[in-house]
């Protein structure tokens, strides 16, 4: 199978603007995703809207692709680029431009997950380590089957664990926190980018529950590893410390 690497970038940004092109211990923060990305896969190609990144990525030898400011997703920019790029593979991964401590480790437990022909989209979980992490409404929560497929994500603790306090909870269940990253089937991905908004999507904020509603067969992949994303430039320092430490 071919696995190929797409990693879509915005300048604009509420919280850090131009964070793909902030610098992070000598390299842009997009630079570093791409080469985590590109020595694990297949291809890698960064998916952006912006003439600054396009430049960017182009002078550091990667490869890029232009796309519409219009999308509301990185699923959308994504499936732009498939289609502008001609791609030919079996899975697409969905890397997030923020993301420069993705593992190879990670991307490979994704790309394992389509050896099961069942699987038609795969994310990553984490066992959450503090009750303080499981309350938070922005780490959202993913409860699966035995077969390992996803059947619900919340922002809300689920399960509710009855006769037990609140405070015991996340040592009482494996509660799994979900990690926004993504692979999909080459033909999936066409499709789910189709797929109108859902009344579960709408009411969570949360746009994989689409696909669910949908019908479709999540496959979740198991990490040790905290992702360190980067959303404000208070995140860049903490990575700025994370990288240190790591000495990746």
């Amino acid at each position: 199978m071919k696995f190929i690497g797409i990693i879509p970038a915005r300048y604009a940004s509420t919280r850090f603007p131009g964070k793909p092109l902030a610098i992070l211990a000598g390299k842009t923060v997009i630079q570093r995703v791409y080469e985590q990305v590109s020595s694990t896969l297949d291809e890698a190609y960064v998916a952006t809207d912006d003439e600054r990144i396009f430049n960017h990525v182009i002078a550091f030898g990667g490869k890029v692709v232009m796309t519409s400011t219009e999308h509301k997703s990185g699923t959308d920019r994504i499936e732009e680029a498939v289609n502008k790029l001609h791609l030919d593979c079996d899975v697409v991964l969905n890397i997030q431009g923020d993301e420069p401590f993705i593992q190879p480790s990670q991307m490979k437990a994704l790309c394992n997950c389509f050896l099961d022909n069942q699987t038609q989209i795969a994310t990553l979980g984490k066992a959450f380590e503090s009750q303080e992490a499981l309350e938070n409404p922005n780490s959202p929560k993913i409860i699966v089957n035995n077969q390992g497929y996803a059947m619900y994500f919340s922002r809300s603790v689920v399960p509710y664990i009855r006769n037990e306090e609140p405070a015991n909870w996340v040592t009482n269940f494996p509660y799994l926190k979900h990690l926004g990253v993504y692979a999909y089937r080459l033909e999936v991905l066409k499709e789910i980018t189709q797929l109108p908004q859902s009344s579960l999507e709408l009411a969570e904020s949360l746009e994989q529950l689409r696909w669910l509603q949908n019908g479709y067969r999540i496959k979740v992949a198991l990490t040790d590893i905290e992702t360190v994303g980067i959303d404000t430039p208070n995140d860049l320092m903490k990575a700025e410390q994370f990288l240190k430490q790591t000495k990746l």
